[in-house]
């Protein structure tokens, strides 16, 4: 495995003592755990309970050549620790911790295997597979060997870094949760084959602060770039064996420390992190990392022997009752053992830092499951939730979970606590169904394009708990959603066996690319189809990056291991029809900020309220009548109208609200389907806003109560309510109603900031 490494800058070097001979060790302090900098030396605390002698290792500038074993000299509480005034930053170092080798103990120490410390804020160097990584001789595949190999030439290494940094004028953008739009990202994909990112940038931390990258994201209208994992990770042997790597990042190996590959200089790679975060900041742009708490890159009994494993595996790792192997609930290998304080604690300490040190905004939680589960299965008030809840860090960022893993009654989507929002699987299910017209989905399309409401409608949670998404990293684009019937994973060197199989999607006539125009027409008509769906639908919406402009992966649902042009973003290749759709994008999105009633913060309840005389949501047939059981039943029905009245309850305060009168109607039959405009109280026309068999370049076309709109087959629109006019000064609904007209107006006349010219150039 081959880690990107560049060797360390002058300054580096001059900073770290070639020598540290009889370094003058003293006791130091167990809190905080880490290397701690403190303007006079550095402090070492490690926590193992189980480890009977720990010693701190010394590398030379190059991480090469160790200097020195130091023992560390105290210990309290279960941490091991030591101060050494003559250490700095820039010290690379790592360590060797006894006790017994002991696997069905669940105990694997070996002191001759160099570890990385969890709290490292730098990770250095790289690792290459080699046999003396394994605390066993792995020549045997019996991990009741023991290998006495140093593992130091192979693997990575800590460097102790100073903090320090000049935030300036960043401030947090602070987003409200009801006007979060979440655009998921990769770091490297995303910007190495842009043209206006510098050469040297590109794939870069400082390649997505470039200007026309940031300008890109806020012109499109995302609130928030969520970001695939940044944590140090690893290229795990079996793929670069078939010159492949990690490309997603789901490999996490230290929970503090920025990923050096995706640092133009990675010497500085945290300084670099912060400079990317300022800069998406001073644009309005969050920044939400995708984090892996729930496992590690060490694997199973037989993998290698890193960090955690030999710091104390049986404290570290959830293990079976007979404890020489893993709970493999993550299907990974082995599980984090968050039941345990001290590893709780770890996963704390890791959160606040990059809340509070690298100022990220929130945390996509892979496998959050795994989080919430205690020996005996999940728990909605579990300690690692419970704990985030009483965090006042934590209270003040987005926490976000994907709330399923591979164990027993791993799928606890809606059962995450306030607080939390969650990826809901069961809307992006729904939609690819309806959209492709599949039978019987009227009924639970309504609730998914409210929220979930009987999901997530509960203790207090609002509509944004739903994170609706239709495409993620994991899965089909939106573009091979409609351009493949199956995956084609062939690259990927598994014989096209990997990913998942049941995609809900489908080619429309053709597998893969194709020239056929009516194809062509049909795919970027379903594509405005179900962006339109998800920007919306109440709960806050996540986009894909680049499905905004059709981006393609070739039919690869699974591409976790391709880090090239399979992955990356393809800038120059936008052609015509990509730039509309992110022209309609950019449409529907001005039009969801510039709506309150698209994003309030209340569950809708389609009761009628006999105080305020008002019915918040009404489900229309086509012949504009309220749906009956009958309808909802009929599993032929594929055209729904949802009246959205302005009048609606806003807050828990008891009055009418002033929101704008919205009708939405979406047909997934494939012929063309007569859909009467219904009569709404405060006003006498309907304004159409959009319809997709348009493209999003349709005028603002007024329409009376009762006309018979011929809706195209598979196609969606959005009406506004035109307020009856009033003397003197106008009412709220008639200034919302300008104020969208305006907003859709001004949108149609700022073209979305790609930073190319028409010819994909910079």
């Amino acid at each position: 495995m081959n880690i990107e490494s560049k060797k360390p800058t002058p300054a580096a070097k001059a900073a770290a003592p070639e020598v540290l001979r009889r370094s003058r060790v003293r006791e130091g302090l167990p809190y905080p755990l880490g290397a701690t900098w403190d303007g006079l030396g550095v402090n070492f605390a490690l926590f193992s309970a189980n480890a009977t002698k720990v010693e701190l290792c010394l590398f030379d500038g190059d991480g090469e050549r160790e200097i020195e074993r130091i023992e560390l000299p105290e210990y309290t509480d279960e941490v091991w620790h030591g101060y050494l005034p003559d250490a700095r930053p820039g010290t690379v170092y790592g360590y060797r911790v006894h006790g017994p080798y002991e696997p069905t103990a669940g105990h694997r120490f070996n002191p001759h295997k160099l570890l990385l410390d969890p709290y490292a804020k730098q990770i250095v160097g790289k690792v290459e597979w080699n046999p003396a990584l394994f605390g066993y001789k792995m020549e045997t595949v019996d991990d009741l060997t023991f290998d006495d190999r140093d593992s130091a030439p192979f693997t990575m290494k800590c460097r102790v870094i100073d903090p320090a940094f000049t935030w300036g004028r960043d401030r947090r953008p602070g987003i409200p949760w009801e006007k979060t739009v979440i655009y998921e990202t990769h770091v490297r994909g995303f910007t190495v084959r842009h043209p206006a990112v510098a050469p040297e940038l590109r794939g870069t931390y400082a390649g997505l602060a470039t200007k026309e990258i940031v300008d890109y994201v806020a012109s499109l209208g995302a609130t928030a770039v969520e970001l695939l994992p940044v944590h140090t990770f690893l290229d795990d042997s079996y793929l670069t064996e078939k010159g492949m790597r990690n490309y997603w990042g789901y490999s996490t190996i230290g929970f503090f420390a920025p990923a050096r590959r995706y640092a133009s200089n990675p010497e500085f790679a945290f300084a670099e992190f912060k400079e990317m975060v300022a800069h998406l900041h001073d644009a309005g742009i969050e920044v939400i990392l995708d984090v892996v708490y729930n496992h590690t890159a060490e694997g199973n009994q037989l993998g290698p022997t890193l960090s955690f494993k030999g710091i104390d595996n049986a404290s570290y790792y959830r293990l079976a009752p007979d404890r020489r192997y893993y709970i493999n609930d993550t299907g990974t290998g082995n599980t984090v053992n968050l039941s345990n304080s001290r590893v709780l604690q770890m996963v704390m300490d890791s959160l606040r830092y990059w809340s509070q040190e690298m100022h990220v905004d929130g945390f996509r939680f892979d496998l959050a499951t795994i989080l919430g589960r205690e020996p005996h299965g999940f728990e909605e008030d579990g300690r690692f939730l419970d704990a985030c809840r009483q965090d006042p860090t934590l209270a003040k960022v987005k926490l976000i979970a994907e709330p399923w893993d591979c164990g027993p009654g791993g799928y606890q989507v809606g059962r995450f606590s306030p607080g939390w929002a969650e990826w809901n699987d069961r809307y992006r299910d729904t939609v690819r169904a309806f959209w492709r017209g599949d039978e019987g989905q009227i009924a639970e399309l309504a609730a998914r394009l409210t929220a979930s409401a009987d999901l997530f409608n509960k203790r207090g949670r609002k509509p944004w708990a739903s994170v609706n998404f239709i495409t993620a990293h994991d899965g089909f684009t939106l573009n091979d959603l409609v351009s493949y019937d199956e995956k084609h994973n062939e690259a990927n060197g598994e014989n096209n066996q990997d990913g998942h199989s049941h995609n809900l999607s489908h080619n429309y006539g053709a597998e893969g690319p194709t020239k056929d125009p009516a194809i062509r027409a049909l795919r970027c008509r379903q594509m405005r189809n179900m962006l339109a769906t998800l920007l919306l639908s109440r709960g806050t919406p996540m986009l894909l990056a680049g499905d905004e402009f059709a981006r393609s992966q070739g039919g690869n649902n699974n591409a976790y291991c391709q880090d090239n042009e399979i992955s990356w973003v393809d800038w120059e290749g936008i052609d015509a029809d990509g730039r509309a759709l992110a022209e309609f994008t950019q449409r529907v999105l001005t039009i969801r900020r510039a709506l309150p009633m698209l994003r309030r913060g209340r569950f809708l309840t389609g009761a009628f309220d006999d105080e305020l005389g008002v019915k918040d949501v009404t489900w229309l047939t086509p012949a504009g009548d309220e749906m009956t059981p009958e309808h909802w039943d009929d599993p032929n029905a594929r055209c729904l109208g949802v009246l959205l009245d302005g009048r609606a309850q806003e807050t828990g305060i008891r009055r009418v609200g002033s929101d704008s009168t919205l009708l939405l109607i979406l047909n997934s039959h494939d012929d063309v389907v007569r859909f009467k405009l219904p009569e709404a109280v405060g006003g006498t026309r309907w304004v159409r806003l959009l319809d997709t068999n348009q493209g999003g370049e349709e005028e603002l076309t007024e329409l009376p109560f009762g006309h018979d709109y011929e809706v195209t087959g598979r196609s969606l629109l959005l009406f506004i309510l035109k307020p009856t006019r009033t003397r003197g000064q106008g009412t709220d609904s008639e200034r919302s109603f300008q104020h969208l007209v305006q907003a859709v107006e001004e949108a149609a006349a700022m073209p979305v900031a790609f930073g190319l010219d028409r010819h994909g150039r910079a």
